[in-house]
């Protein structure tokens, strides 16, 4: 059993069997029936009053779509508990992105993580007064709010103590010093002519450990000179006097 309380996570979801494969299966699984964390799924439709359980209408205006009403969505979050460290985030494109060190401040800052799954053509625009925070998978569209949920539960739980089995693994990891990963290799040691490079084969770990550094710092200026860029300001700045 894990020392810290756990994560709770409260998905507001019309599709709750959406996740039932992906929270039984590999890290995630393990991590979530270990109680490092705990996912509640609550559907809106139960807490709707008419008889057909409708929980979309169409836009004031006009417009093309149907949009998910208020008063369903507020009753579901409504019905949580509310623990002293909690945020409701609404999963839409016109969030802030994804992206690491958004994982590592929910970890640490937070006991409970409301999600709340957007569909159709989103959401009433009052159902903003009951968020924290917008938050997106990326600059692209999806069919439902389930998928950059679950993309969200993965990349907190994982960083909880007791997930990842060798936890100095997540300290050298893409993202998490603003550069990404070096290569890696296993055996065999020569496969159809590509080698295994000398230098991880010598057993010098100093030797290693500057080559993994640089492979870093190369990879990031070609692949992602964003990141590259925020890494050698970081540089700069922690070597001025």
């Amino acid at each position: 059993m894990n020392s810290e309380s756990p994560l709770r996570f409260d998905v507001v979801t019309l599709f709750p069997d959406f996740f039932a494969s992906p929270l039984q299966s590999g890290l995630l699984g393990k991590a979530l029936e270990r109680g490092i964390a705990s996912v509640n799924l609550v559907n809106p439709r139960d807490f709707t009053t008419d008889k057909h359980r409708k929980v979309d209408d169409e836009p004031y205006g006009g417009g093309v779509g149907m949009l998910m009403k208020p008063e369903p969505i507020f009753a579901a979050v409504e019905s949580l508990p509310t623990y002293p460290r909690r945020e409701v985030i609404l999963l839409t494109p016109q969030g802030e992105t994804m992206a690491q060190p958004l994982f590592r401040q929910l970890n640490a800052e937070l006991d409970q993580i409301v999600l709340i799954c957007g569909h159709y053509e989103g959401v009433d625009e009052r159902v903003l007064h009951l968020v924290d925070r917008e938050v997106s998978l990326g600059d692209f569209v999806l069919t439902c709010g389930e998928i950059p949920a679950l993309t969200l539960i993965n990349g907190v739980v994982r960083l909880r103590p007791g997930t990842v089995g060798k936890t100095d693994s997540l300290k050298f990891e893409s993202f998490e010093a603003d550069l990404l990963d070096y290569p890696q290799y296993t055996r065999p040691a020569e496969f159809r002519g590509w080698t295994v490079p000398d230098v991880l084969r010598s057993g010098n770990h100093a030797a290693i450990a500057a080559w993994r550094h640089q492979q870093q710092v190369n990879r990031t200026r070609q692949r992602r000179p964003d990141l590259y860029a925020t890494w050698q300001a970081q540089q700069s700045s922690t070597e001025s006097p």
